[in-house]
């Protein structure tokens, strides 16, 4: 029987709006490339967005990274009830509360560190980008479905 590998829940999330819960995917070699994005001090726990732009599947899309619980994340700017963009202002995706990623469409709530719905409208998870951290800068990582955008 042949054994196969666990996969981290820190992975890249292939899920679409047909998966009903965020689903882990294979580790990144270290031969993907990493993008670099941001300074680490630009993101602020519960703050502003830092907006990129990526090409998922063949299409260009928007994408965000927030820090949540002081670890970046990153996800595909498209809610999964309607694919829309979440921000209800520029850069803007935390509640109130600081703790929940909204959609401002239809108040979908997503968990900031998964991706994972919470409440609301939302089917499956979001698309989540993996990201790392070191010597001071933010970098996101490419995978076989997701690229940078070229021009």
């Amino acid at each position: 029987m042949a054994q196969y590998p666990r996969f981290s829940q820190t992975s890249l999330d292939f899920s679409d709006s047909a998966v009903s819960d965020t689903a882990s995917a294979p580790a990144l070699a270290d031969t993907d490339p990493k993008i670099p994005l941001c300074n680490g001090a630009d993101m602020v726990d519960g703050g502003d967005a830092i907006p990129f732009d990526v090409v998922y599947a063949g299409q260009t899309c928007r994408a965000f990274a927030i820090r949540f619980d002081g670890k970046p994340q990153a996800y595909l700017n498209r809610c999964t009830h309607v694919a829309m963009e979440m921000d209800y202002q520029p850069n803007k995706f935390y509640d109130l509360t600081g703790q929940w990623l909204i959609c401002a469409t239809h108040g979908a709530l997503y968990q900031p560190d998964t991706g994972r719905c919470a409440g609301g409208p939302c089917r499956g998870g979001l698309v989540k980008i993996q990201l790392s951290e070191f010597d001071g800068v933010v970098h996101w990582h490419t995978a076989y479905n997701l690229k940078a955008l070229s021009f």
